[in-house]
């Protein structure tokens, strides 16, 4: 048995079943992998991956491993686990994984830790947590690092930020700015996958509410998307005009957070900031108001200024935490305000983390091809992997599209023809 802290290493049969299913609705992943076997264009890489333990995320350390890289597995939020996967990877897959479903603190950082004990030549990360933890605290392994791969816009914004200060150690590819990552992934994945988890977590009707999405990029997009579609009345808050012109043109109610924190009965952040959520919202909420959150981290919601204005807080169901304000009134945090696709669901659909893991996959083969001629930076993703992504999807989906002619190209290329 390879090194492991999981849960209970029992549960690796079920845990094997849900892998195969997600398998089936990833074909692009599967193509690579059959290719990966074949090619070994990882060979001799060591790779640390800090990413949500799912069926998903399976797939792709299985796709990696397939390649001939060695892989250590962390968990990259203590709420996204699922154990059965977990136990799976470590008994049926040999990869070794440090990841349990509500880990605490002390616990999450020591299996960051753990994955970091393989002394990798490239991460893999959904945050920038390894990334963060050799800048800090493990300096001494940036030495081995080639380059690494980041999937969150959480993540990116960390590391854009490290780049803009001479201080990133090595090269990164910025995966979420993928199209085929961020038009799917964080649009119809996140949309779908955020009701999902609202609904488990609370079993209640979405239509006639007013539920309130903070910010409108990509993810809240989708989730704003997904909420219309199911007869609520949306309201959008956002800090950027362009954005909130946007969202007006789409046809929502746009206002700040303070004026739509005594209308809403559900909302939801997706920003990737803090305090979005702050004192005076909640004592403005209506009794019953119910509020989570879909961002990375577990910091757009001011938790702490809640408990202060709070007497009392009890769990009143599986994710669902009520706090009773001072004032009498009753208001409900989901899943810690941690992610609550991953916290209550099952995070995204494996359809769209097919394009996503993809991504993962083929730009960790890039790094290790090019690592040479990389410099200490931010990379968007290379067009071509981007675009050979979106072909294998449509080709696994049925889809043709059309291809330009000689002389289509011709008149794409220049400017002497005119009109």
């Amino acid at each position: 048995m390879v090194k492991h802290d999981v849960k209970d290493i029992g549960q690796a049969a079920k845990g094997k079943l849900r892998i195969e299913w997600a398998a089936r609705e990833m074909p692009v992943l599967r193509s690579i992998a059959d290719r990966f076997k074949k090619e070994k264009p990882l060979k001799g890489v060591r790779l640390s991956a800090c990413l949500h333990v799912t069926t998903e995320t399976a797939n792709l350390m299985e796709t990696l491993k397939a390649g001939g890289a060695e892989i250590y597995l962390c968990a990259s939020n203590p709420l996204s686990t699922q154990d059965d996967v977990a136990a799976s990877l470590a008994k049926n897959s040999g990869i070794p994984v440090f990841a349990i479903k509500g880990e605490d603190h002390k616990t999450y950082y020591r299996h960051i830790m753990d994955a970091l004990s393989l002394k990798p030549n490239i991460t893999m990360d959904d945050g920038a947590d390894l990334v963060s933890v050799l800048h800090t605290k493990k300096k001494d392994l940036l030495p081995h690092l080639i380059g690494g791969t980041e999937e969150t816009t959480t993540g990116v914004i960390r590391l854009r930020a490290m780049a803009e200060k001479g201080v990133l150690r090595y090269p990164i590819i910025a995966v979420n700015d993928a199209y085929t990552k961020y038009l799917f992934d964080n649009r119809y994945g996140t949309g779908q996958s955020t009701i999902d988890g609202i609904l488990r977590a609370t079993n209640r009707l979405i239509a006639g509410s007013v539920f309130v999405v903070a910010g409108y990029g990509w993810c809240s997009k989708g989730i704003a998307m997904r909420a219309k579609g199911m007869g609520a009345r949306v309201i959008v808050t956002e800090v950027d005009p362009l954005r909130g012109l946007e969202a007006t043109m789409d046809g929502f109610d746009v206002m700040p957070m303070k004026d739509a924190a005594g209308l809403g009965d559900i909302f939801v952040t997706a920003t990737g900031d803090i305090d979005v959520i702050y004192k005076d919202c909640f004592r403005l909420m209506k009794d019953g108001a119910i509020f989570c959150n879909s961002g990375h981290f577990n910091v757009e919601i001011s938790i702490e200024e809640l408990k202060k204005l709070s007497r009392s807080r009890r769990l009143i169901r599986d994710f669902v935490e009520e706090y009773t304000l001072k004032n009498g009134k009753r208001i409900y945090l989901l899943g810690e305000g941690r992610l609550i696709n991953l916290a209550a669901a099952e995070g995204h659909p494996s359809a769209v983390m097919d394009m996503s893991f993809a991504n993962q996959a083929l730009c960790a083969e890039y790094m290790a091809k090019n690592y040479k001629k990389l410099e200490k930076k931010v990379y968007s993703v290379p067009e071509k992997i981007d675009k050979d992504i979106a072909r294998l999807k449509l080709k696994a989906m049925g889809i043709r599209i059309d291809v330009l002619t000689q002389e289509q190209l011709k008149y794409l290329k220049s400017w002497e023809m005119g009109t």
